[in-house]
C-alpha cells in the first residue's frame, strides 16, 4: 500500500452494515438493522414522489439552511416531549445520525490529545469513527445484570485518561442501547448530570419512539441529544438524522458540516413523515406488543438468556458457553432469518407478526435439535 496512507487504517475493520453472504434461497425476514418492518404507506410516497416531480429542481443545489426541516423538528421534539423550549436553532440537521457522530468528534477532539468514552457493548460506529480520526478511545465494560453504566468506574475511567494527557472530551451513550436494549436509569442519568462542562455528553435517542423516554427536557449546555428518522419514521433509505443542543453547540455543528449534506429528496421525505406522523407511528404500540410477546416465547427457551428491552428490538445470549451464537446466527439465516450477532449476543429486531412467528419458530427449532 501507498506510503501516503495512514498505517493505522491499513488494519482498520469497517463497519459491516449487511455481511455480503450467499442469499438462502428462501426470502429473508431482516431482523438485523432495527427498522421498521412496515414501508410507508403508498400515499405517503406518492406525495414525496409529487414533491419531487413539481417541485425540486435537480439542477439546483438542496436547501443548505434546512430552515422548513429544522423548524417541524422542533415542534416535533417539542410535542413528543411536551415541552415548547427548542426552537430551529436547537437543531442540526446530518446525513444520518453518523454523521453528527462525526461533527461531535470533529468539533470536541480533533486536532489535539482526546478521548471518548464509550461502556460497550454499544453501538460501534462511536469507536469506528473514531479510529478514522485518529481519536483514542476508551472502553468500559458495563455491567452484565442490567447493562446499565458504572459511574464509579466511569470515572475512574475520565480520571486515568486525564493523567494520561488524553483527557475525555466526549462521552456517548444510548437510551435505550444499542445492542442491549436498556434505557438510561435514574442513576446514570445523575451521573451524566455531574460529567463537568469541558466535556460533551451525547445522548443517542435513536429509539426514543419505542422508549418513549426522552432527556430533551433535560438539556444541559453539555449535553447534545441525537435522533434519527430511521427507525420509527421508516426513512432509513433517506438517511435524515438531527441533533438537538443549545444553540452555541449547534453553531458549532453548523460550521463543520458539508454544505448541502442533505439531498432536496431526503429533506422532503423528512418533511412528508413528519406531517404523516400520526399515521405513521400508529404501529408503535403494534411493534410494542409484538416485542412483548416474543420476549415471552423466548423465556422458556432455556439455553438463551434475555434482558427485558425499552426498544424495538430484543437482547439475547447463551445460558452458557456451550451456545454458540456465530453459529446459530448462521443457521437461523439459512432458515430465512436474518438477526444481527454483535456484542457478545444475538440482537433481534422486531418485525411484522407473520415475520416473529417465523423467527420464533426457527429459534425453536434450532434449540430443540430438530
Amino acid at each position: 500500500m501507498s506510503s501516503f496512507i495512514r498505517p493505522d487504517l491499513l488494519t482498520f475493520q469497517a463497519y459491516s452494515a449487511n455481511p455480503q453472504e450467499e442469499t438462502p434461497i428462501r426470502p429473508l425476514d431482516q431482523l438485523d438493522t432495527n427498522e421498521c418492518p412496515y414501508d410507508l404507506p403508498t400515499a405517503v410516497k406518492q406525495q414525496i414522489a409529487e414533491t419531487y416531480i413539481k417541485q425540486i429542481q435537480t439542477n439546483r443545489y438542496p436547501d443548505g439552511s434546512h430552515a422548513a426541516l429544522k423548524s417541524e423538528i422542533a415542534c416535533y421534539v417539542n410535542e413528543a416531549a411536551g415541552i415548547d423550549s427548542i426552537e430551529a436553532a436547537n437543531i442540526s440537521v446530518g446525513n444520518g445520525s453518523d454523521e453528527l457522530i462525526r461533527s461531535v468528534l470533529i468539533a470536541t477532539s480533533l486536532g489535539r490529545p482526546s478521548s471518548i468514552l464509550v461502556a460497550s457493548p454499544t453501538f460501534s460506529m462511536y469507536g469506528i469513527l473514531a479510529k478514522t480520526l485518529g481519536v483514542n478511545t476508551i472502553e468500559i465494560p458495563r455491567r452484565e445484570s442490567d447493562w446499565s453504566i458504572d459511574p464509579d468506574r466511569a470515572n475512574a475511567a475520565i480520571a486515568q485518561a486525564q493523567r494520561d494527557g488524553q483527557p475525555v472530551r466526549a462521552i456517548f451513550v444510548v437510551h435505550p442501547n444499542s445492542p442491549t436494549s436498556n434505557a438510561l436509569n435514574a442513576d446514570e442519568i445523575a451521573w451524566l448530570e455531574t460529567i463537568l462542562d469541558e466535556t460533551l455528553v451525547v445522548i443517542d435517542e435513536a429509539y426514543y419512539e419505542f422508549s418513549r423516554q426522552t432527556l430533551v427536557g433535560q438539556l444541559r449546555p453539555n449535553w447534545v441529544v441525537t435522533r434519527t428518522f430511521s427507525k420509527a419514521l421508516r426513512l432509513a433509505a433517506h438517511r435524515v438524522g438531527y441533533a438537538v443542543a443549545q444553540p452555541e453547540v449547534i453553531a458549532i455543528f453548523e460550521k463543520i458540516r458539508l454544505p448541502y449534506n442533505l439531498p432536496s429528496t431526503a429533506q422532503a421525505a423528512a418533511l412528508t413523515a413528519l406531517s404523516h406522523r400520526q399515521t405513521l407511528l400508529t404501529v408503535i404500540d403494534e411493534i410494542i406488543s409484538e416485542r412483548d410477546r416474543l420476549a415471552s416465547a423466548f423465556s422458556p427457551l432455556m439455553r438463551l438468556r434475555q434482558w427485558p428491552s425499552d426498544a424495538n428490538f430484543l437482547y439475547v445470549r447463551g445460558a452458557d458457553d456451550s451456545l454458540n451464537l456465530a453459529q446459530l446466527a448462521a443457521d437461523l439465516r439459512s432458515r430465512g432469518t436474518l438477526i444481527r450477532h454483535t456484542g457478545g449476543g444475538l440482537r433481534i429486531s422486531i418485525g411484522t407478526p407473520a415475520e416473529n412467528a417465523r423467527t420464533l419458530a426457527n429459534f425453536q427449532a434450532l434449540l430443540s435439535g430438530s
